[in-house]
């Protein structure tokens, strides 16, 4: 059976590296704030032998790609980054558009200077002594590959490319995926 791709009059496939994989990152992160952070240890809180995953706040991606989050040492994720640094981040921005898979590396610190420039009052939730809460770590991770799935001329294009092409019985997909190497 063919691949659904073969029927597009556009190449649906663009792998990105360096500046263009990193652009891309930051757009599909600002999309969709929130992932699922999973670590790679098996030591897990809920049982049933899969890794951790959690939901977690993006507070920033840099200009290298890499993403900052903010967490509390006593947490079980910090515990097992310790363990094993290795991480897999899942992003989902919009109904149809805007998906991110991401494996990277994590490094955890107490960088108060970051920490700071991270912060927001609304954290104020989790770390109660507010922003020199001492239970407040930085974590970094830093991508080493990934895969996304996005449009190629967004939301509104994408759906109206849709549409004509379920009146004409045509593939008129204007999906777009590929590889991210930042």
């Amino acid at each position: 059976m063919d691949s659904i791709n073969k029927n597009q009059p556009e190449e649906p496939r663009r792998d990105l590296a360096g500046p263009d994989a990193v652009a891309k990152i930051q757009e599909i992160v600002a999309a969709a704030e929130n992932c699922f952070f999973c670590t790679t240890s098996l030591d897990t809180e809920g049982g049933g032998g899969t890794p951790p995953a959690r939901p977690m706040n993006v507070r920033s991606v840099d200009d290298a790609g890499r993403l900052w989050f903010l967490s509390a040492s006593d947490s079980h994720k910090n515990r097992q980054l310790a363990r094993d640094p290795h991480v897999t981040l899942y992003f989902h921005g919009t109904t149809h558009a805007d998906f991110l898979q991401l494996h990277g590396v994590a490094t955890i610190s107490t960088d108060r200077r970051r920490i700071e420039s991270l912060w927001n009052p609304v954290l104020k939730t989790w770390f109660t002594e507010g922003v020199t809460d001492a239970r407040i770590t930085v974590i970094q991770v830093t991508p080493t590959s990934g895969y996304y799935w996005d449009t190629k001329h967004g939301r509104v294009v994408a759906g109206i490319k849709m549409l004509i092409g379920a009146a004409l019985g045509t593939t008129l997909d204007d999906s777009v995926e590929g590889t991210v190497r930042p």
